[in-house]
């Protein structure tokens, strides 16, 4: 019944982007230190747009066979520097310490929302192997 559910491959998802998540944070939490730093750019990640490209250029039919055949090694999170010619202050400085808070808050809703995702996942399978 499990393997037929193709619970784990939605499990493998999850966890991919609760990595990518994870890894957003801590290059927000990098900008937001370098808020200061003369010339520093601040610095995100692509992940997103890569899991939704790579589920759509699939042609399988249902979502099922869509995640199954995802290819998580493919979809690691790449960092980038983020208007790299826009500075925000005569120093050279793009950072603003107020975008980073609300995007370091909406990561962390996101995060967290993963992780229900991921707990009630495994309760389920806890529940059937009861």
């Amino acid at each position: 019944m499990l393997s037929s559910s193709n619970v784990f491959d939605y499990i493998n998802v999850l966890g991919t982007s609760l990595d990518a998540a994870a890894a957003r944070n801590d290059i927000i939490n990098n900008n937001i230190a370098n808020v200061n730093t003369p010339n520093y750019k601040r610095k995100d990640i692509r992940f997103e747009t890569e899991l939704k490209h790579a589920f759509t250029r699939s042609d399988q039919e249902s979502v099922d066979a869509r995640v199954k055949n995802l290819d998580l090694e493919a979809l690691t999170p790449e960092t980038y520097t983020d208007y790299a010619e826009l500075s925000y202050r005569y120093d050279g400085n793009n950072v603003d310490i107020n975008n980073e808070n609300a995007i370091l808050a909406k990561n962390q809703i996101k995060y967290n929302g993963l992780m229900d995702l991921l707990n009630k996942d495994f309760s389920a399978l806890k529940s059937v192997m009861k």
